[in-house]
C-alpha cells in the first residue's frame, strides 16, 4: 500500500482517538462492532461515527459488515498511529521518498529537525507474495490465532532488539534509533545493495569478509538465515554493511546447520556467476568441505561458540531461557522417577510371585491343577490335596469357608490339610465350599480388574443429569402409584 502521508496534517484529535480505539478493539475482535468503538472512544453525541465514516474515506480503517457492523484497521491507518507517536517522541519530523520494497517491508527517508536523514521500515507482513508465514517464521510461537498486524508488530520489535544487540557487539549493521508498533527507525546507509554492483577492486577482501561475518555471527550464538546479495550493503569504499534481522535464529535450533550452509553457498554461487571468482577456494570447495591447508569452506561444525551467547540473551528461534529451564527440570524428575520406580518394582516383585496376580482370559480364574485333579478318577484325598496346595498359590491365600459360611480349619506349612474325613458326605461338601470359593474369588478378582482398568484409562464418573432421577425419588408419579397399589 503506498504510503500517503498528506492526509496526515489534516487528522484532529480525534480521529486519532477513534483510531486508536479501533486497534484497541482488533486485540480480541477480527472486526471491531461500531458500539464498542464508540464504547471505547467515548466521544461525545455520537461523533464516532462521524469520525469513522471520515477515517473510511482515506482508506485508515475498512468497514465489514457480512456478519455484524464493524471495523478494522488497514496498514495505512497503522502506519499513521506508528508516526504520530514518533513525531511525538521527537524521533523524526518529516517523511521522505520510498527507497526500498520488499516481501516484508517498505523503506523511507525521514528527517529530523536539525536535518539528519534516518531510514523508516514499515513491516508489511500478509502480502500476497509472501504469506507462509505461520510457516516459515516462529513470530507466533505457542499462538495459533494471529493478525497481520500484529505479526508485523512482532518482526519489528525482533529485528530491533537484534539491531541493537549486534552493533553492541561491533557487527557492521544500521545503529537502532527507535521503535514503535511495526516501524523501526535506524540510520541512513550510504551505499548501495551488493545485487546491484557490477565490478569490485577488491572481490576477494569483500569475499572473506562476508565468509567472516557469518562465522563470526555462528561464534556469537546466532545464524542469518538470509544472507545473500540482497541484504548486503557495500559503499564506495567497498565496506560491508549487513541489513535485514528479524528472520535470525539460534545455533541451537534444530536445522541450524541446514541455514547456515544455504548462507555460506548463497554467497559462494553469487561471486562465482557476478564476479567470476573461481580461486583455489572455490575450485576446491565444490566438492569437498576441508583442505589440506586449511583454506576451506566455512563448516557449521567447525564453528567454536566463545565469543558469546546473543542467542541467550535475545532469546533468539531455537533458544529459550524458559524451555532450556523446564526440559533439566524434567531430565532431573525423570531420572529420579526411573530409579525410585526401579525399587518399588524390587519391592513388589519380592513380596508377591508375578504368576499369583494371573487372570486367565476366559473369565475361569481356576488353577489347571484343579481341573485336572477333579477331571481325573483320583480318590477324595489326593485331590483335596491337591487342591488346596493350589489355591495356597493362586489364590492369594484367601482362607476357604465352608457351606454355610464357617472358616475351615487352618492348613499346614506344606499344605496339606490337618484333618480328613473319610464319609462321601464330606467329600461332597468340600466340592461345593471349592466351586463357591471359586465364584467368589472371581468376582473379587473381576472387580479388582475393573477398578485397575478405570484408573488408567482416567475415566470419571459420568456426571448425572436431571432427566436421570426423572423415576427416581419420592416425588414422582410413578412412586405414588406403587405406594397406593402397596396399600391396596
Amino acid at each position: 500500500m503506498k504510503l500517503d502521508v498528506n492526509a496526515l496534517r489534516y487528522l484532529t484529535k480525534d480521529d486519532f482517538r477513534v483510531l486508536t480505539a479501533v486497534e484497541m478493539g482488533m486485540r480480541n475482535h477480527e472486526i471491531v462492532p461500531a458500539e464498542l468503538v464508540d464504547r471505547i472512544a467515548g466521544l461525545k453525541h455520537g461523533g464516532t461515527y462521524k469520525v469513522l465514516r471520515n477515517l473510511l474515506k482515506n482508506k485508515l480503517v475498512h468497514h465489514d459488515a457480512t456478519k455484524y457492523d464493524g471495523y478494522r484497521l488497514t496498514y495505512l491507518g497503522y502506519d499513521f498511529l506508528a508516526i504520530k507517536t514518533l513525531v511525538n517522541r521527537g524521533v523524526f519530523a518529516s517523511v521522505g521518498r520510498q527507497i526500498g520494497v520488499g516481501k516484508e517491508s517498505d523503506i523511507f527517508e525521514v528527517a529530523t529537525e536539525d536535518g539528519t536523514v534516518l531510514a523508516m521500515k514499515l513491516h508489511r507482513l500478509g502480502r500476497t507474495s509472501f504469506r507462509a508465514v505461520k510457516s516459515k517464521r516462529d513470530y507466533l510461537r505457542h499462538r495459533r490465532s494471529f493478525n497481520w498486524l500484529y505479526l508485523s508488530r512482532l518482526a519489528a520489535l525482533k529485528e530491533f532488539a537484534f539491531m541493537k544487540a549486534l552493533g553492541h557487539h561491533g557487527f557492521p549493521v544500521p545503529t537502532a534509533v527507535d521503535c514503535n508498533r511495526h516501524c523501526v527507525i535506524m540510520s541512513l546507509v550510504q551505499g548501495y545493495p551488493l545485487v546491484q554492483v557490477k565490478e569490485l577492486q577488491n572481490p576477494d577482501d569483500v569475499f572473506d569478509t562476508i565468509l567472516g561475518l557469518i562465522v563470526r555471527l555462528a561464534e556469537h550464538g546466532l545464524i542469518h538465515c538470509d544472507f545473500n546479495e540482497f541484504n548486503i550493503m557495500i559503499d564506495d569504499d567497498e565496506k560491508i554493511t549487513v541489513i535485514d534481522f528479524p528472520q535470525m535464529v539460534s545455533v541451537s535450533h534444530r536445522n541450524a546447520q541446514m541455514f547456515f550452509d544455504r548462507d555460506i553457498e548463497c554467497i559462494y554461487k553469487f561471486f562465482r556467476k557476478r564476479f567470476n571468482l573461481m580461486s583455489e577456494k572455490n575450485e576446491e570447495q565444490d566438492g569437498s568441505e576441508s583442505d589440506g591447508e586449511g583454506n576451506s569452506r566455512p563448516s557449521f561444525m567447525s564453528v567454536k561458540k566463545a565469543a558469546g551467547s546473543l542467542d541467550k540473551d535475545l532469546a533468539a528461534s531455537g533458544y529459550t531461557r524458559k524451555e532450556q529451564v523446564e526440559m533439566e527440570k524434567y531430565i532431573e524428575e525423570d531420572a529420579e522417577g526411573h530409579d525410585s520406580g526401579s525399587d518399588d518394582d524390587d519391592e513388589i516383585v519380592d513380596a508377591v510371585p508375578i504368576g499369583s496376580l494371573k487372570i486367565d482370559q476366559d473369565g475361569s480364574d481356576e488353577p489347571d491343577c484343579n481341573l485336572d485333579s477333579r477331571n481325573s478318577g483320583g480318590p477324595g484325598t489326593s485331590s483335596e490335596e491337591h487342591g488346596t496346595s493350589c489355591s495356597g498359590e493362586n489364590r492369594l491365600e484367601t482362607p476357604p469357608t465352608g457351606s454355610n459360611g464357617d472358616a475351615m480349619e487352618p492348613l499346614e506349612s506344606g499344605g496339606k490339610v490337618l484333618s480328613q474325613e473319610d464319609d462321601d458326605n464330606d467329600d461332597d461338601l468340600l466340592d461345593d465350599t471349592d466351586d463357591e470359593e471359586d465364584a467368589e474369588l472371581t468376582k473379587q478378582l473381576n472387580k479388582q480388574r475393573k477398578k485397575a482398568i478405570v484408573a488408567a484409562h482416567g475415566r470419571r464418573r459420568p456426571v448425572s443429569t436431571r432427566n436421570a432421577y426423572k423415576d427416581k425419588g419420592k416425588g414422582t408419579m410413578n412412586s405414588k402409584i406403587q405406594r397406593q397399589a402397596c396399600k391396596w
